[in-house]
């Protein structure tokens, strides 16, 4: 065998292809090898821009010795956890099951049928962190599976009955009740997890969670309670001062490593700065807030100057390292900043600068001690600054960019850039949100199938779950935006062909790949979101909109059965399904907006703007043509304009309010919707 990483797409598994290592890619020629010649499979996983997985691949993978003893003992699998969840998502499922955390890199060992019997994270070169060496490790797995396959068979079949079950509703007595009380009862029990200093999360490390916010900042509009607003608002507030926000270039990084928000790992993920652009837009339509829509502008440009890959589409990650170095590209010394600044006094002090830095004789830039704004010609002053020195750190060597296109993660940005786009009156934004679908449409789907990634002018066949959802979301909101009425026919063919090929007709909800993908030893199937919202979440939310957009009583049935589905995990893992969650609150608590006049008159727009720019979580808006009519179910089919002007309903449930013409008033009717609608009816 060789190492035959060269001939593949994925920028992570070409950083191994020079390796020592006989790395193979996840396919029937790998598991034919090992079956030939009886020889366990060692599986890794990782991505691109993980730091850890760099520090093993130095470590371990480009040592010849520990190369070897991979080489004898097993045949090597290497798999990008982007470019396939699928497989990540069962072999994560594992390690945890094996009472370990999980992350990247994953070391798992198989049977040559792929069947799991033992695993962990990183390991390194020699024992130290209180982690065995990966040399002993590999000596103890292949003794094991060589002299103990008795106890190799027990284990793999034991985890793979308990993978099965994850697959499967909890036990409880009879379907779960969801309800108003209950999303309330949810986010109360939220508070006990929060830091109520620092914000986000207790403990370190520190990831963003926006889902877990997003349901936080919805339970606050839903019953007006202040603390969940102020612990939304204190994580933003946190993030957006912290280290773990680029203050020259925009964009934040993956998580912090302590739990203030100082240090983080420094990789730039697609998916956390498209959900963190949208939770901020989503909390500034309330409170306004200059820093919210200032780091909402800069992420986006960051995503615009260099997420861009393939043309129109955004690429999926930046790296934590240069030159071999964690952070090196980001990081400052104050002689750098002495050099470059001609009265830096102000800037090190707003920005945490000392002799000694922050970080590990470094300087991370941040404004945690000084998040206050400052005076106008101090604000500029910075401002002058942080330009100088971000054309300064551009022309260093930058980090490594991987540049495949998933969908999923596309579709995430495509929301969020439609619906800050309109939010803050930006249209170049909900512009590029119109090429990256039009870019996914064209390249990565074949009639109504998605294709999960394309990279050099290459496109995967599998599309998966969340693919489908996200993508679906995408249309949806660029349908509210623009009208264009591809955006309904996308998301309307993609719903049926999750219908089609995703469902579980024993157990309700989706699974994660569809009935006719690669066979793996278990087919997930779970609504628990991680750092990006589960797909089965996200179904629930598009199939609710639909319904409320078209009048489907389809979508309304489907939506419904994802809710019941998963309704038992509300018990078992509440903090997990906070998308389903929100998809339900959705589905039966939508504000319906109406909008009946020509789509360009100027005071349609100047109606629909307001809509764009109100804080309503579960606003569906519909914009109507004078001849056109409504869906018979829809609350306001059969209302007309006002006096042949733009006239705007405002409905919740089967109410509505009184025809509204002028932004000023269906601002108010949106601050109340439920009174606007009540007062109405009575």
């Amino acid at each position: 065998m060789r190492n035959a990483l060269d001939t593949a797409a994925s920028p992570y598994l070409i950083q191994h292809k020079d390796n020592p290592v006989h790395w193979q890619v996840w396919g029937p020629v790998a598991f034919e090898e090992a079956a030939r010649h009886d020889k366990p499979i060692l599986l890794s996983v990782g991505y691109a821009a993980c730091h850890w997985c760099h520090v093993m691949a130095h470590e371990s993978f480009e040592n010849g010795d520990i190369a070897a003893l991979m080489n004898e003992f097993f045949v090597n699998i290497k798999v990008d956890r982007e470019e396939r969840p699928d497989v990540d998502a069962i072999y994560q499922q594992t390690l945890q099951l094996l009472g370990q955390h999980g992350g990247w890199p994953l070391t798992m060992f198989l049977t040559p049928q792929g069947e799991p019997f033992w695993g962990g994270t990183y390991f390194p070169p020699d024992s130290r962190y209180g982690r065995p060496g990966f040399p002993d490790v590999l000596r103890q797995m292949h003794a094991i599976y060589k002299n103990q396959r008795d106890k190799v068979t027990e284990n793999s079949e034991s985890i793979k009955t308990a993978l099965e079950k994850l697959s499967q509703p909890p036990d409880v007595d009879g379907p779960i009740q969801l309800s108003t009380a209950v999303l309330d009862q949810a986010a109360t029990q939220f508070l006990r997890a929060l830091d109520p200093v620092n914000g986000g999360l207790v403990g370190a490390p520190k990831f963003p969670q926006p889902s877990i916010f997003d349901f936080l900042w919805r339970a606050h509009m839903r019953g007006g309670e202040k603390i969940f607003g102020h612990s939304v608002s204190l994580t933003l507030d946190r993030m957006c001062q912290g280290g773990i926000y680029d203050h020259l270039g925009g964009g934040f990084a993956r998580y912090s490593t302590d739990e203030v928000w100082l240090v983080p790992h420094f990789e730039k993920m697609l998916y956390d700065n498209a959900q963190l652009v949208e939770l901020m837009t989503h909390v500034w339509r309330k409170t306004g807030s200059p820093l919210y829509a200032g780091r909402i502008r800069e992420t986006v440009d960051w995503t615009l100057r260099e997420m861009l890959a393939a043309g129109d589409a955004f690429a999926a990650s930046q790296d934590a390292d240069s030159e071999g170095e964690e952070g090196l590209y980001y990081v400052w010394t104050e002689q750098e900043i002495d050099s470059l600044l001609d009265d830096p006094s102000l800037f090190k002090n707003i920005y945490d600068v000392s002799p000694d830095g922050n970080w590990e004789g470094h300087n991370i830039l941040n404004r945690s001690a000084h998040p206050d704004p400052l005076d106008d010609a101090a604000e500029a002053s910075l401002a002058r600054a942080r330009k100088i020195l971000f054309d300064v750190r551009d022309k260093r060597i930058k980090p490594g960019w991987d540049d495949k296109v998933l969908a999923d993660w596309n579709g995430l940005m495509i929301s969020a850039l439609a619906g800050a786009g309109s939010a803050l009156r930006v249209p170049e934004w909900v512009a590029a949100a119109e090429r990256a679908f039009a870019f996914v449409k064209d390249n990565m789907s074949a009639g109504d199938r998605l294709f999960h990634c394309f990279r050099a002018s290459r496109a995967t066949k599998a599309g998966f779950l969340d693919d489908y959802a996200n993508m679906s979301k995408g249309a949806l909101a660029l349908f509210e935006v623009t009208g264009d009425p591809l955006y309904m026919e996308c998301a309307r063919a993609w719903a049926d062909t999750v219908e089609t090929h995703y469902l579980d007709t024993n157990n309700g909800g989706y699974f994660f790949t569809a009935d006719d993908a690669e066979t793996l030893i278990t087919r997930p199937r779970n609504a628990a979101d991680n750092a990006t919202p589960a797909g089965n979440g996200v179904m629930a939310n598009v199939l609710a909109r639909l319904y409320h957009l078209t009048g489907d009583d389809t979508y309304r049935r489907r939506a419904e059965a994802i809710c019941l589905a998963f309704s038992g995990e509300i018990q078992r893992n509440f903090m997990g399904i906070t998308s389903l969650l929100s998809g339900f609150e959705l589905l039966t608590a939508a504000v319906q907006v109406s909008v009946i006049g020509e789509r360009k008159n100027d005071e349609t727009q100047a109606l629909t703007q307001t809509y764009f720019e109100s804080p309503v979580p579960t606003g569906v808006l519909q914009v109507v043509e004078p001849s056109a009519d409504l869906p018979e179910s829809h609350p306001a089919s059969g209302k007309s304009q006002i006096d042949g002007k733009a006239t705007a309903y405002v409905c919740v449930g089967t109410s509505c309010s009184l025809p509204i013409t002028d932004p000023v008033s269906l601002r108010a009717a949106l601050t109340d919707p439920v009174g606007a609608s009540t007062a109405a009816a009575s």
